[in-house]
């Protein structure tokens, strides 16, 4: 399906530093509460999995559609 996010097939590691920059850049496009929670969440420890995985969710979020955007939002809060 286009739009997908396929997360298996990601070969780059992102560091947490990565991931807090990719959130910061994109606080103005998600919706607050989200936010919040999702710098939470990188408040602990992570997996490299679970950075991944946030990191891939917010990447381009500010060009996603609208549709995109409430299906990384689902995605999100279940991650976070």
């Amino acid at each position: 399906m286009k739009g997908e996010i396929t997360l298996s097939h990601c070969k780059i590691d992102h560091p947490l530093e990565d991931v807090q920059r990719k959130l910061e850049s994109q606080k103005d496009f998600l919706p607050a509460d989200l936010y919040k929670r999702c710098e939470k969440f990188l408040t602990q420890p992570r997996s490299q999995s679970l950075l991944n995985e946030l990191f891939h969710l917010l990447k381009k979020y500010d060009l996603a559609s609208t549709e995109e955007k409430e299906n990384r939002n689902q995605q999100l809060n279940k991650l976070v």
